[in-house]
């Protein structure tokens, strides 16, 4: 824990310097351009912080279309791609599914620390598996994400669910500067992390590992955290068969859909062990809509932030417990066990047949 304050302290820092956002105003152009925001007083006050990247495109899509979550923004971080480019597509995106009422805000840059890294290898080179959608009806919101995130976060106490499905850069320059939201938010449920090795290198889950020392600060924040890692991400398997499926179907939505999922099974066929492409980002969101998608434990789980092999692994103790090592002469004695308490829910499982056709059904014929 005193590792985690001392890089928060640093991080502000370098924050107010580097991510100093524009004020906070409520100015939208977008609003009332688009459909009304969903009818059901029941559906879940959702943010998607987001580096799309097409299991990105994939998760709006199904957030988008699911009346148990009210989509009130897009903020926009670089990850899968440059910010610019990540923005450019949350944009062509919200105008695909006719949703220019939806605010679509930039956010961070960069990293807090690093220099970027993204990833087209794995999601063409505009992030979208190289579909050209059409150019956007919608405008990006003036506001910086951080502060739009503060600000609905204020303005709807104890409503609002963050899923942030990239690197974490965003979440934690909104809680440096304004540790308030913590307490004010209903959940946050990420893609990212992993108990069980990581796919950058043998450690590290991509999104963690793009910025550390944010996730440190998110994971530590106090608030109510789930953890949708790639462990269960790679239970989740859309293969021909799904792909066969939604290709029956058509519409604007359903038809990019079915050209990105065409690409990432084709990627999984060239890299990876072909059985299907998992659904990563889109698990998050269906996690969302259905926590009971997945089985969860809780754990404590720190962010690995300085070593040499193991830079962005996301470290969980099952046992909750660490021994007590106390000094005795030329050695250490152990004279028992401390407990830590868990600050994250860890999905351990997940039913990846019903939430593979929660997807398909979602996305078809939109």
């Amino acid at each position: 824990m005193r590792h985690a304050a001392c890089s928060a302290s640093i991080a502000l820092a370098l924050a107010v310097v580097a991510f100093a956002g524009a004020p906070i105003t409520r100015a939208n152009e977008n609003r009332g351009t688009g459909p009304a925001a969903n009818p059901l007083a029941a559906a879940k006050k959702v943010i998607i912080d987001t580096d799309p990247g097409t299991d990105d495109a994939l998760a709006i899509l199904l957030a988008l279309n699911s009346p148990e979550l009210d989509v009130r923004a897009l903020t926009v971080v670089p990850g899968n791609v440059t910010a610019q480019q990540g923005l450019e597509n949350a944009l062509k995106l919200a105008s695909l599914t006719n949703r220019c009422d939806i605010p679509v805000a930039g956010g961070a840059q960069h990293p807090l620390f690093q220099k970027l890294i993204t990833a087209e290898l794995w999601h063409g080179a505009n992030g979208l598996a190289n579909v050209e959608l059409p150019a956007s009806k919608c405008k990006a919101d003036p506001r910086f994400g951080p502060d739009l995130i503060i600000q609905m976060i204020h303005d709807s106490p104890h409503e609002i669910t963050l899923v942030p499905v990239g690197p974490l850069t965003n979440i934690a320059l909104a809680l440096l500067k304004d540790p308030s939201i913590v307490p004010l938010v209903k959940e946050v449920v990420i893609m990212g992390g992993s108990i069980s090795g990581g796919n950058v290198n043998a450690a590290a889950e991509a999104n963690i590992y793009n910025d550390p020392e944010a996730a440190e600060i998110v994971f530590h924040a106090g608030w109510r955290l789930t953890m949708v890692g790639l462990d269960v991400g790679d239970k989740t398997l859309y293969d021909q068969a799904h792909l066969d499926q939604l290709s029956k179907t058509h519409g604007p939505e359903n038809d990019f859909a079915v050209k990105v999922l065409t690409f990432l099974i084709g990627q999984e066929a060239k890299y990876g062990a072909g059985g299907g492409s998992p659904m990563y980002d889109p698990l998050a969101v269906g996690t969302a809509i259905d926590p009971t998608i997945v089985s969860k434990q809780a754990m404590h789980v720190d962010v690995e932030s300085r070593g040499e092999f193991t830079r962005g692994e996301t470290v969980a103790n099952r046992r909750n417990a660490v021994e007590r090592n106390v000094l005795h002469g030329d050695r250490y004695v152990i004279e028992g066990l401390d407990h830590v308490e868990p600050n994250v829910q860890v999905c351990t499982g997940v039913n990846a047949d019903k939430f593979l056709q929660l997807l398909n059904s979602r996305l078809a014929g939109k």
